[in-house]
């Protein structure tokens, strides 16, 4: 018995070891999340799709894009007939709309901005054995009208004719999200297009960060005057202006330090703490703030009117303060602390209940005292008070004609509310708006959220959340005080921060939802109403994964004290957080709430800020997190170990394998229609795409016999197809073509996609897509591959073709950027930090024949006309280096392009300042930051930034000059962008940017 069982645990122990493995690295590895090819969350478009209909409640595509892919279609289904156009359409169709599904980004692997992105959608085994058996050939009309074709043209009609090679080129190994599986997963689409929730049902969302060095901000507001600016007041006295771009004005709005009372140890209550501006600031000019100070050594809440500057729309004069009310404080605790303007005009003022513990103050307490203002919210009315009193009492406050309670309450009862807000309303149905909603910081055990309402008890000191805190008071039937929407024990947190109510555009899921926290525990919660019964929802919200916040210039980490909420002009949603509680200490960041599930349809949200005369100069905004879509990934093929803070790195190049060579065999001879080859123009190719077909085409009436459009004899012998040069080509397979002639669907489309590549010469440079993003290809082998030394290239050389010697060699260099997820075997393009060397782009076929030599040369250009400046690599640090071609004087700014190989369009970028060259960080550079590079070099455009210094890594003696450079697009050099101080930086050479212009 014990030899069997011992057997038996032998024969078991590694399958469930094996199983326990595979669960742990598919948990590791993290979830996939809907994503599309702008690295954006998906969305429900505006208008229904009509060609892509399955995608049109929740996808990628709206209608113009939509439209795009049946252009797209139809171009490509005009080379069949019509036995070919009822077998293939559908393949076609559906690999077209992927770019419309909800999964695009993981379908064409392009969830990692810095990896190389599929050419198409990655394919389930077998649908690809399907698709193969039935329409193969269509793969080369698939890749032209992706922009593939002169890369890929001799690749095709390889992996054509072999299902294993060509399913290993289409298919993702993903089973779960490989197309069509990805559509009827049912765990994938249960919650497709919600608020995504964590195992315990917590709902991820991301952040952005906004502002950071702030000290203890307390307030953050809007001006609603179209200009979305907005003004952040820190507790030590000072109120700033950030602009709807981001960057702050240098001047304080409001500097009222010098009177302010408050301490820098942790946790002093005291300070400045709130500011209103009048809804109608455009007009009355006025503001209001709520500070603490200290007047003959008593404690006192100020609320001051501040009037506008008469030449600075961005300052209070500050000689204009005018006392509109003061309230003695007996302790220094619990000051309350929020102002704001309700819908009907009103100024309200929420006061704390004096301070000290369980509101020992009287018979009852402050709060239920309605002779004083202590532990009260206060209405009044602060419109034409020019020439009179400070402010009037509305008419119908509900205390107004009774004996001894004091005018200004509106309502009563609470403890120390911090933070309370407005319910804009549904942006559709308005419903809900003009609801306050306060959170009121608690005692010893629970903290609670009210909905104000006029004349209301809520209950302090009685109650505390729903629980009894004083029972004397609890149990008198006289109380009838109104019960929190919400309340949560210590256990969650020790002070509530009241929150919004999301009223925004951008993220619609979350409208409706009460967002709000805790100072102490840091935690972020939420609420939702249940319309039907009333109640409140809770549900807490956690931090997304990395995979779920794998957006642009989305974090997944915050402060722990959560100080505020705000919301801007448009409605979006924000909190104000520490690291440390102190009013001076520089530790305040402001965070952008982000739902990473779903967007609003591109253009919903769009808004134009109205300008705002500045005086002063703009601070621009450089995040200090590292976005979750720059994080490192934790396993990569090359070991990398890198330490930001002494800016060492360590990188092991990986073996690069000889390039594949692939030489594709001639068609065979068709003598169904003979005319001479047109030769190759820019305009034969758009003439087809610049058709507009209607969606609602039908496909051609069947034919007698098969149709064949073809309109060229493709040449039937390499020396045709391959004119005599000086450049050998040793082949060492024959090209035997096909003694059939095929007929039907196969025969139109091997001839039009044929047609086409006999017409457009291969290049050899990396191919690019969309944003800017190296498409990705797998390398295939051959058992005999082709062969084609190359000789150097000598004088007599010159007067080759550039598309000549591209035919005689195609190359496919593997593209750079590290995977961050592990691939299959066949995607797997390892990443080099220097060693990637892209070739040079076909030339301009207008460009003279001299010219065209000399470029392809790689010879410097002398006149001003024929190139930019000289892009050779450097010795040292460049310094003294002031002049560049023909003796001009080097401004600061001006930038080059260093290419190992002397490429003058593509190389690593760096920047002329203080008469020394260095290099630029890639951190936060963009397609737009490498467009204002590209223009000022003289090119157009930026077709490729190219990060991780994969088109070469500057030695150390190079400084590195710019960091976070982030650009609109319209500048004039790096220097008028958004960016770090000259030199300072927290990258290393290994992080050096370049670009590929055209």
């Amino acid at each position: 018995m014990t030899l069997q069982t011992c057997k038996l645990h032998q024969a078991v122990f590694p399958h469930l070891f094996l199983l326990v493995l595979l669960l742990l690295l598919h948990a590791l590895r993290g979830c996939c999340h809907p994503q599309c090819l702008d690295y954006k969350p998906p969305f429900e478009p505006r208008q229904p799709l009509v060609f892509c209909k399955e995608y049109s409640k929740f996808g990628c595509c709206d209608l113009e894009k939509d439209e795009e892919i049946s252009v797209k279609f139809y171009t490509i289904m005009d080379n069949f007939d019509h036995s070919g156009y009822m077998t293939c359409a559908k393949y076609i169709r559906s690999i077209l709309c992927q770019e419309c599904s909800p999964y695009a980004a993981h379908l064409y692997d392009a969830e990692d901005a810095n990896t190389p992105m599929r050419m198409l959608p990655g394919l389930c085994g077998e649908y690809c054995s399907d698709y193969w058996q039935q329409c193969r050939y269509t793969l080369s009309l698939l890749l032209e009208e992706s922009g593939e074709t002169q890369q890929f043209a001799n690749m095709t009609a390889t992996i054509e004719e072999d299902r294993r090679k060509f399913c290993d080129f289409l298919e993702l190994k993903d089973k779960q999200y490989c197309y069509p599986n990805v559509l009827t997963n049912s765990a994938l689409n249960a919650k497709l297009g919600l608020v995504s929730e964590d195992p315990k049902g917590c709902l991820e969302l991301c952040l952005q960060e906004v502002a950071n060095g702030l000290r203890n901000p307390v307030a953050m507001i809007h001006a609603n005057d179209g200009t979305h600016r907005f003004f952040v007041a820190e507790q030590l006295g000072y109120v700033w202006v950030y602009l709807a771009n981001g960057s702050r004005i240098d001047r304080p709005f409001l500097n009222l330090t010098h009177a302010v009372l408050t301490s820098p140890w942790a946790g002093d209550e005291r300070g400045f703490l709130c500011i209103a501006l009048h809804p109608r600031i455009t007009t009355v000019r006025k503001a209001y703030v709520y500070y603490s100070v200290s007047v003959k050594k008593e404690e006192r809440i100020r609320i001051s009117e501040f009037t506008l500057s008469a030449h600075d729309d961005n300052q209070l004069d500050h000689s204009s303060e005018r006392t509109i009310l003061e309230v003695v404080e007996p302790a220094s605790n619990h000051n309350g602390g929020q102002l704001l303007f309700g819908h009907d005009g009103y100024l309200y003022i929420f006061i704390g209940d004096g301070g000290r513990a369980g509101d020992p103050f009287g018979k009852f307490g402050n709060s239920q005292n309605k002779s004083t203002l202590l532990g009260k919210v206060l209405r009044v009315d602060v419109d034409n008070n020019d020439d009179g009193p400070p402010y009037s009492i509305p008419s119908d406050n509900p205390f107004l004609r009774e004996k001894e309670a004091r005018p200004e309450i509106y309502a009563f009862g609470v403890r120390n509310m911090w933070r309370c807000s407005i319910d804009r309303g549904d942006p559709a149905t308005g419903r809900g708006g003009g609801r306050m909603f306060c959170g009121d910081v608690g005692q010893n055990k629970f903290e609670e959220v009210d909905l104000i309402v006029k004349g209301g008890n809520y209950g302090w000191r009685a109650k505390e959340g729903f629980s009894c805190y004083d029972r004397k008071l609890c149990h008198n039937s006289s109380l009838d005080d109104i019960l929190p929407i919400f309340a949560y024990p210590h256990k969650l947190g020790k002070s509530v921060t009241g929150g919004y109510i999301y009223r925004g555009c951008q993220m619609p899921n979350l409208n409706g939802l009460y967002i709000f926290g805790d100072f102490m525990s840091g935690r972020l919660m939420s609420l939702k109403e249940n319309v039907t019964s009333g109640e409140w929802l809770y549900n807490e919200i956690c931090m997304g994964r990395d995979q779920t916040c794998r957006f642009p210039k989305l974090i997944n980490s915050y402060y722990k004290y959560i100080i505020s909420f705000a919301e801007d002009e448009a409605g979006e949603l924000y909190f104000l957080a520490t690291g440390a509680a102190s009013a001076t200490a520089r530790a305040g960041v402001i965070y952008k709430i982000v739902d990473p599930s779903r967007r609003a349809a591109p253009g919903k949200c769009s808004i134009k800020p109205s300008p705002v005369k500045i005086k002063g100069k703009l601070i621009h905004f450089y995040p200090k997190e590292e976005f979750v879509i720059n994080k490192k990934p934790s396993t990569t093929p090359v070991p990398t170990t890198t330490t930001r803070k002494t800016t060492t790195t360590t990188k092991t190049p990986p073996r690069r394998k000889s390039p594949i060579i692939i030489i594709k065999p001639p068609m065979p001879t068709r003598t169904t229609r003979k005319m001479p080859l047109p030769p190759p123009t820019a305009t034969t190719r758009k003439t087809t795409l610049q058709t507009i077909r209607k969606t609602t085409r039908k496909p051609p009436p069947a034919p007698t016999k098969p149709t064949i459009k073809a309109t060229t004899t493709i040449k039937t012998t390499l020396a045709t197809a391959i004119k005599s040069s000086t450049v050998p080509v040793q082949m060492s397979m024959a090209t035997t073509p096909a003694t059939t002639t095929p007929t039907g669907y196969l025969t139109t489309v091997m001839t039009a996609a044929f047609s086409r590549i006999a017409q457009t010469p291969i290049i050899t440079t990396p191919p690019t897509r969309r944003h800017g993003r190296p498409r990705q290809y797998a390398p295939f082998t051959t058992s005999q591959p082709f062969t084609s030394p190359q000789q150097p290239l000598t004088p007599s050389t010159t007067s080759l073709k550039r598309h000549q010697m591209a035919l005689t060699s195609v190359r496919y260099p593997e593209p750079p950027g590290a995977l961050s997820t592990p691939q299959p075997p066949y995607w797997n393009l390892k990443p080099t930090a220097s060693g990637f060397k892209p070739q040079r782009p076909p030339l301009n076929t207008t460009l003279p024949k001299s010219q065209e030599e000399r470029l392809w040369l790689g010879e410097k250009l002398e006149s001003a006309g024929e190139g930019n400046q000289v892009h050779k690599k450097l010795q040292g640090r460049g310094r003294g280096h002031k002049r560049g071609r023909g003796g001009r004087r080097l401004r600061a700014g001006s930038v080059r392009l260093v290419s190992a190989d002397g490429l003058s369009d593509r190389g690593r970028v760096e920047i002329f300042i203080r008469g020394e060259w260095g290099t630029v960080c890639d951190d936060l550079f963009n397609s737009k930051a490498g467009s204002v590079v590209c223009r000022q070099l003289g090119f157009t455009t930026a077709l490729a930034v190219m990060k991780r210094a994969a088109l070469g890594e500057a030695d150390r003696s190079v400084r590195i000059l710019l960091d976070d450079v982030e650009c609109e697009g319209g500048e004039r050099s790096l220097l008028e962008c958004k960016r770090s101080r000259v030199g300072k930086h927290n990258c290393t050479h290994g992080e050096d940017v370049g670009v590929i212009c055209g």
